[in-house]
C-alpha cells in the first residue's frame, strides 16, 4: 500500500497535538494526526476537564451545606456519586465530539491507531484495518504522559487507584489515603473529602502543594486540615499491605514507621512519558529520565522531528502543550515565533480553597539574587469577597525593587484559577508596578484584591 504523504504528521491528540494540528492546517500545511484512544487526549477525557466537573459536583454540595448562612434552606442534603460520575463523563464525551468537529473543520485526516517512527520522517499507524504508512516533513510527537507507579504502591484498580480509577470510582471511600500532594493527588483529596471521605494526605516534601509559595502552601495546609483532612508532611509510604476490603500502609516519616489502615488508596505520585513503544532511540533522539530532550523550540535535534507537552518535560501542563503546538506549527511553516518562557505560564490547582500561581516564589526570586518588594491583600478586605461568602484567602505579588518588574504572583482563595490571568497578561506585556498601580480596577470584584496587593508591595494598600 503507497504511503500517503502529509507536511506534519502529530502523534497523539491531547491539548497539544490537537492545536498543533490545527494551528499548521490553519498555516495551509497539510495534517494528519495519530490517536490510540480517544481525541483530546488525557485532559479532555481523563484529566483536567472531566476532575473540574467532579469538583463542581462537590462544591455546590459544600454550599448546600452552607444555605443557613445565605439565609436559604435545604433539608436532607446528599449526593449520587453514580449520577456525579456520569456528569463528568458527559462533559468529557461532549468536549471530545468538539475535537472531532474542530478536525473535520480544518481538514485534518484522522488516524485512530498507535504510532511507531520506523526511521525519520516516515510514521507507520496499526489500525483495526491493518498499517496506514504516512510520510510527513515534519513530525509532532505529543503522546502525553501516564502517572508514575512506585515499586509496591501499583494500582490494582480495586483497593489502589491512580487519577483515572478516581475519575471512575467503584464506591465512595471511607478513609481514603492519597500520596502525594501536587495538584493531582490534592484534587482527588479535595473532592472525596467534601463529600464525606475520611481523608489523609501523603507528601515527601516538607510541605503540601510544594511548587507553591511557602506561604501558599502554609494557608492551604491550615484551610485543608480545618475541612478535616490529615495532612502527614515529611513522610513517605513504605509499603502497602493489602487484603480483602483494606489497606494497611506503612507511613515512616523523622520519628519512624507507623502503620494506618485504609479502604481506599489514590497514587498520585507524579507522571512519566509516553516515549516507549516508538522507536525514539534508534533515531537517536535524546531521552532523560521518560522525556524527551528538546530546545526552546521544541527540536528533538533529529531533522523533522519536535516533541511538545508532557512528553517534553515540566511544567506539566495542557495550556503549555497548546501554546508550545502553536510555536511548532509556525515554525514548521516558515515563521519566527518566540519561544516559551516557563516562568510566564500559570499554574492552577482546583482544590477547595483555589491556588493559582505565575512566575517565580518569594524564595525563587531571594535565591536568584533580586532585591525584592513583596505585596499582600486578604479576601476579608475584599467586599466582593465578603459578599460571595468567600473571605479566605490572600493575593501575594513579588517585585524587582530596583525595576518594578513583577517577578512572580501568588493567590490561594475562590476563583483565583480566572483571577490569575491578569497577572500573567501583566507579565507577558513585561508590566511595571506602576503600570498595575496606575489601572482602574472595577468595583466590586475579586480582582481589586490584585490591585491592592501592587499597593501594599509599595506601602500604598488602601483597604487594609
Amino acid at each position: 500500500m503507497a504511503a500517503q504523504s502529509f507536511d506534519v504528521v502529530v502523534i497523539g491528540s491531547g491539548p497539544g497535538g490537537y492545536v498543533a494540528a490545527i494551528r499548521a492546517a490553519q498555516l495551509g500545511q497539510k495534517v494528519a494526526i495519530v490517536e490510540r484512544e480517544n481525541l483530546g487526549g488525557i485532559c479532555l477525557n481523563w484529566g483536567c476537564i472531566p476532575t473540574k466537573a467532579l469538583l463542581r459536583s462537590a462544591e455546590v454540595f459544600h454550599l448546600m451545606h452552607r444555605a443557613k448562612e445565605f439565609g436559604l434552606s435545604v433539608t436532607g442534603a446528599s449526593f449520587d456519586l453514580e449520577a456525579v460520575v456520569a456528569r463528568s463523563r458527559g462533559v468529557a464525551k461532549q468536549l471530545s465530539g468538539g475535537i472531532s468537529h474542530l478536525m473535520k473543520k480544518n481538514k485534518i485526516t484522522v488516524f485512530m491507531g498507535v504510532a511507531t517512527i520506523p526511521k525519520a520522517g516516515i510514521v507507520s499507524v496499526k489500525t483495526d484495518k491493518g498499517v496506514e504508512e504516512l510520510t510527513g516533513k515534519a513530525i509532532i510527537l505529543a503522546t502525553g504522559a501516564r502517572a508514575r507507579e512506585l515499586p509496591g504502591l501499583e494500582a490494582d484498580g480495586d483497593l489502589v487507584w491512580t487519577y483515572r480509577h478516581a475519575l471512575q470510582p467503584k464506591r465512595m471511600p471511607k478513609k481514603l489515603l492519597v500520596i502525594g500532594s501536587g495538584a493531582i493527588g490534592i484534587e482527588f483529596a479535595s473532592f472525596f473529602n467534601t463529600l464525606g471521605a475520611d481523608t489523609t494526605v501523603v507528601e515527601v516534601m516538607d510541605r503540601v502543594l510544594p511548587v507553591e509559595d511557602a506561604e501558599i502552601s502554609a494557608f492551604a495546609k491550615k484551610a485543608f486540615v480545618k475541612q478535616g483532612m490529615k495532612i502527614l508532611e515529611k513522610t513517605t509510604v513504605k509499603k502497602l499491605d493489602r487484603s480483602a476490603g483494606k489497606v494497611v500502609a506503612h507511613l515512616e516519616d523523622a520519628n519512624g514507621t507507623t502503620t494506618a489502615e485504609f479502604d481506599t488508596v489514590i497514587s498520585a505520585v507524579g507522571i512519566v512519558g509516553n516515549v516507549e513503544g516508538l522507536g525514539l532511540e534508534a533515531l537517536g533522539v535524546k531521552i532523560d529520565r521518560t522525556h524527551v530532550v528538546t530546545d526552546e523550540f521544541c527540536r528533538t535535534g533529529v531533522a523533522g522531528l519536535y516533541a511538545i507537552g508532557d512528553i517534553a518535560g515540566a511544567p506539566w501542563l495542557a495550556h503549555k502543550a497548546s501554546h508550545e503546538g502553536v510555536m511548532v506549527a509556525e515554525l514548521v511553516a516558515g515563521g519566527h515565533p518566540h519561544p516559551i518562557k516557563p516562568g510566564s505560564i500559570a499554574g492552577c490547582t482546583y482544590c477547595h480553597p483555589q491556588v493559582a500561581s505565575v512566575g517565580m516564589t518569594e524564595q525563587k526570586a531571594k535565591d536568584a539574587g533580586f532585591e525584592i518588594k513583596v505585596g499582600r491583600f486578604p479576601f476579608n478586605g475584599n467586599g466582593k469577597a465578603i459578599a460571595l461568602g468567600e473571605a479566605e484567602g490572600f493575593i501575594k505579588t513579588v517585585f524587582d525593587a530596583k525595576t518594578g518588574e513583577l517577578l512572580g504572583a501568588h493567590m490561594i482563595g475562590a476563583e483565583v484559577t480566572e483571577l490569575i490571568q491578569g497577572y500573567v497578561i501583566g507579565r507577558q506585556l513585561e508590566t511595571t508596578e506602576e503600570d498595575l498601580m496606575n489601572t482602574v480596577f472595577p468595583h466590586p470584584t475579586l480582582s481589586e484584591m490584585m490591585h491592592e496587593s501592587v499597593l501594599d508591595a509599595y506601602g500604598r494598600a488602601l483597604h487594609m
